[in-house]
């Protein structure tokens, strides 16, 4: 039943967020049956384009634990993740995800993630934004010395 009232929250988030001028989507993040953050949709109120309600929830989830690893989190969202916040979830590694909507309820009121999902499987040459790897031996550098540092935090 606890898992229905975090929903029930998510919901009321994405709700309270139209009226407030937001886009339609909220999200908490739960650790131990108690929610630790939440987050609505802030793209227009912050003009930031990855400022997803999940976005939000995951940086207020990290900044309220202290941490970057989320592993025993649940995620509760309003709507099925985009693939920017399905990624940043993954990146967290939160366990579980639920959601309201699914993406294709989005896609029928203007939120269609879709080409995003197809781009993705397209070869590089064939996608709509164009991509070319330059200065490779020079960004390896990077990577070398990342491998052979001892110190390193992982993540």
């Amino acid at each position: 039943m606890k898992n229905n009232n975090f929903m029930r929250r998510a919901i009321e988030l994405s709700i309270q967020n139209i009226k407030d001028n937001g886009g339609p989507f909220g999200c908490v993040i739960v650790k131990k049956n108690k929610i630790i953050a939440e987050g609505i949709n802030r793209v227009t109120f912050n003009n930031d384009p990855t400022a997803h309600a999940e976005i939000v929830a995951i940086r207020n989830a990290c900044e309220e634990l202290n941490t970057f690893n989320l592993e025993e989190c649940e995620l509760y969202t309003s709507c099925e993740p985009c693939p920017m916040c399905l990624s940043a979830i993954y990146w967290s590694h939160i366990n579980k995800i639920y959601f309201g909507n699914s993406r294709l309820d989005a896609a029928k009121i203007g939120f269609d993630d879709d080409f995003i999902y197809n781009e993705l499987n397209k070869k590089l040459s064939s996608r709509k934004i164009q991509m070319k790897q330059i200065n490779q031996s020079e960004a390896k550098k990077a990577f070398f010395d990342w491998e052979e540092k001892i110190d390193k935090i992982e993540y």
